[in-house]
């Protein structure tokens, strides 16, 4: 019996911490995703985003590694102020899943413990000095793309400019989205190929597993009937 009430104690510790912290939930383009926005700044450079599909890739965020041990969660990105969330498949329910996603981004938070052990970061980015076209790609990128991308979730970052083709990688809720392939065209690419004229095409560089998210939504749209 006291067990038990411990247990129902903490339970409900576990809930009003996640309450006390304002958590608020907001759909994005991706079915499966959501995204998590804590009410406070996570990470310290604004400019920086990290991507983890796996807790090997996630030793330098405490955080991500006790998301990613939750059953159902399949990635996990953060951004400034928020966390996105991608779940394994359509078949995992964010009723389930949304109140463990709570209590952990909530028990990490109170801790004050940092979300990146920047130590553990590397930066090799910027080894070789970028030429003008390219600079003026980036810029775009910062000032008029990233900010309407992370307010669905996600992000783009810059992977290489070759032959007039700009390679970008999408991240958090963009990954797989069914929207992101229009967004890339239409969107980015159109700007890109406006402003810097030298810019021909622009394309979506993908690894393993953006691929098991790709075929996930494929499995999740085919099951509802929707048709590309």
């Amino acid at each position: 019996m006291i067990a038990a009430n411990m247990l129902s104690r903490l339970s409900r510790s576990a809930i009003q911490a996640a309450r006390s912290m304002y958590i608020q939930v907001q759909e994005t383009p991706n079915p499966l995703s959501l995204k998590f926005l804590p009410g406070q700044q996570l990470l310290p450079d604004a400019s920086k985003t990290y991507d983890f599909s796996s807790a090997a890739t996630a030793k330098q965020s405490p955080l991500a590694v006790k998301l990613l041990r939750v059953d159902g969660v399949k990635r996990v990105f953060f951004g400034e102020d928020f966390v996105t969330v991608t779940k394994a498949d359509e078949h995992v329910d964010w009723a389930l899943l949304r109140p463990e996603i709570f209590s952990t981004i909530a028990d990490h938070l109170q801790t004050g413990k940092p979300v990146i052990n920047e130590e553990s970061t590397t930066s090799g980015e910027h080894e070789e000095e970028d030429s003008e076209v390219v600079m003026m790609i980036k810029e775009i990128l910062e000032t008029r793309i990233r900010p309407m991308v992370q307010e669905d979730g996600g992000d783009i970052t810059y992977v290489g400019f070759d032959d007039g083709v700009v390679k970008l990688k999408m991240q958090g809720s963009c990954t797989g989205c069914p929207s992101s392939g229009v967004t890339l065209k239409n969107g980015i690419e159109n700007m890109l190929t406006f402003y810097v004229p030298e810019v021909k095409e622009v394309i979506e560089v993908k690894d393993e597993s953006d691929d098991l998210v790709e075929r996930e939504l494929k499995k999740f749209e085919q099951s509802r009937g929707i048709k590309d």
